[in-house]
């Protein structure tokens, strides 16, 4: 019986590496490859096309910064034009500490609105390449090739197709804002975040104030039916209560109707921002982004969780950072 045998035989070809570029000698059907010297990752199956809908996506997400900002300017108009009257007419001297603490939150959101929108959220470094004289060994240390922006993208960078460049830090590309968040405006989209939530907890207790003082009495139906004792009483006459609030609401007035309008839009709003908020210092407690939080879901290892991540990320001096040592000790025994 004669048997046959299939010998496969693996033929190396040569390359060159984009980070220094020296020769290399590789195996066929090579994926990915390393260079032994500078460091630099090569994938040759990267795509090298950029998606002709950027300009469209850049525009969307301008237009969308456009309508957040007017509705932002409708909110703090909307709200010194309606609640300030009933506040300055009940006292002079409230109403001007409620006018000072409305301007201070005004331009706090707005500018880091602002800052976060459109400053650029982070230029990568730039990195001398493509020549062996110059580019030392381990200068390009894990280091790969963007064929978007033609040029080497560091461990910590990530190319943004909506922005179209790359972003050292990237968080997530809101579209909110209309644009990254980086290494530069990462700062300024978490104190907006915080202003932002404020804001809109300080414009739902005001209105609430405010439409305390001008809503129309409540009248109700039989009053007799809100005496007694047991659940069916409690239970009619909370369905008394609530029949005559929705009655009245019929009489509001315009600037009744506007203060429940900022109401509702403000506690919906502050919602959606405390949960995006504590999304946010969550992974900045953990040392992580959005982006290496979704590439480590598979993996077992846990970041190194402490209070001082928080304070290196807004830039509190080292001190206070050693005085939170003991505190974030106690936090990680108990986690234990």
């Amino acid at each position: 019986m004669q048997e046959n045998f299939v010998t496969v035989v693996t033929e190396d070809h040569e390359t060159t590496c984009w980070g220094c570029g020296l020769r290399l000698l590789l195996a066929s059907y090579t994926p990915i490859y390393k260079c032994g010297w500078c460091g630099a990752i090569t994938n040759p199956n990267t795509c090298k096309r950029e998606s002709k809908c950027f300009q469209l996506r850049r525009l969307r997400d301008r237009s969308f910064v456009c309508i957040l900002i007017i509705f932002m300017l409708f909110v703090i108009c909307g709200g010194v034009l309606t609640v300030y009257p009933v506040v300055f007419s009940i006292s002079y001297f409230y109403g001007i500490i409620h006018c000072t603490i409305t301007m201070i939150l005004s331009v706090t959101t707005l500018s880091t609105f602002s800052l976060a929108a459109f400053c650029c959220a982070g230029t990568p470094p730039n990195m001398t390449w493509g020549s062996y004289p110059v580019v030392g060994k381990g200068s390009l240390e894990n280091y790969t090739f963007c064929h978007y922006c033609s040029k080497p993208k560091s461990p910590r960078t990530h190319h943004c197709r909506s922005c179209g460049m790359c972003i050292l830090d990237m968080d997530h590309h809101c579209p909110f804002i209309g644009n990254c968040v980086g290494a530069a405006n990462h700062r300024h989209f978490i104190a907006f975040l915080i202003s932002a939530v404020i804001s809109t907890t300080y414009v739902a207790i005001m209105s609430v104030y405010a439409g305390f003082h001008i809503w129309p009495p409540l009248t109700y139906r039989s009053l007799g039916r809100l005496n007694g004792s047991g659940a069916d009483s409690g239970f009619i006459a909370m369905k008394e209560i609530i029949i005559a609030f929705f009655s009245s609401a019929v009489h509001l007035s315009l600037r009744g109707l506007v203060l429940v309008y900022l109401f509702v839009s403000s506690v919906s709003v502050e919602i959606g921002l405390s949960v995006l908020l504590w999304q946010q210092l969550s992974f900045i407690y953990e040392g992580k982004t959005y982006l290496t939080q979704l590439s480590s879901q598979g993996d077992d290892a846990v970041g190194d969780r402490d209070c001082r991540n928080l304070l290196r990320f807004f830039g509190c001096p080292y001190s206070a950072s050693r005085y939170l040592t003991s505190f974030s000790n106690s936090i990680k025994r108990h986690d234990k």
